[in-house]
């Protein structure tokens, strides 16, 4: 089994939270720049304000996940309230380039559940990540539904499509225009209404205008001085 360690923080910080994996024995990370929607008001789940964000991905061995994720927590004890916040999230199969074979995730991702893990995850609050692909110029009209809909705050992430017009889409989604990528985390209470708040918006009802995916987020710990 693995994790995949996901953290959002200021611009310019992610080689401090990648360097912090590292010492725990976490392997390289990725890097990926993006911006925050939320006003200073609302400080919540994955906003922080609207500035510019490094979000930071590495996937790790799930025995050394809390390793990793204590060394990156303690790196930012230091640093302002609301520094940033991680999570992390399953990962069902994983392959590294130059190897001809896929790591064996997929067997163990079926294994049970032990009764001390079931026990831990009913102390703690339940989070999903909602992941939006829209055309590029939606994504703050999608963060404003979802907002309304008991939301906090989100990410954005700038992307565009890898065709030319006229070509297939993926997953339904037309590849030709730019696209945003909206990351928002909310108490799993709260995802239905969150999603049904996007998908109603003008910016979905034509056909492949964007997409909604969601993720069971684990290990939900808010970065900074506490």
């Amino acid at each position: 089994m693995y994790k995949l360690i996901t953290c959002i923080v200021p611009h310019n910080s992610g080689e401090l939270i990648t360097n912090a994996a590292k010492q725990a024995g976490a392997g390289g990370g990725t890097i990926i720049m993006g911006r925050g929607t939320a006003s200073n008001s609302v400080l919540q789940l994955l906003g922080l304000g609207d500035t510019s964000k490094d979000i930071t991905m590495n996937i790790v061995d799930d025995a050394l996940a809390p390793q990793v994720c204590k060394s990156i927590e303690e790196t930012c004890a230091d640093k302002k309230s609301h520094f940033g916040v991680l999570f992390t999230i399953n990962v069902s199969d994983f392959a590294k380039a130059g190897s001809t074979e896929k790591s064996k995730v997929t067997a163990d991702a079926d294994k049970p559940t032990t009764s001390e893990e079931k026990s831990g995850d009913q102390n703690m609050e339940k989070y999903e990540a909602i992941n939006i692909i829209v055309n590029k110029g939606y994504a703050e009209d999608a963060m404003a539904a979802a907002r309304k809909a008991g939301a906090g705050g989100g990410t954005i992430i700038g992307a565009r499509g890898t065709a030319k017009e006229g070509d297939s889409t993926f997953f339904g989604v037309e590849i030709v225009p730019e696209k945003e990528m909206l990351m928002i985390l909310v108490p799993q209470d709260k995802k239905e209404a969150v999603v049904n708040a996007v998908s109603s918006l003008s910016c979905f009802e034509k056909a492949g205008s964007g997409i909604i995916f969601c993720q069971n987020a684990h290990d939900f710990t808010l970065l900074g001085r506490k």
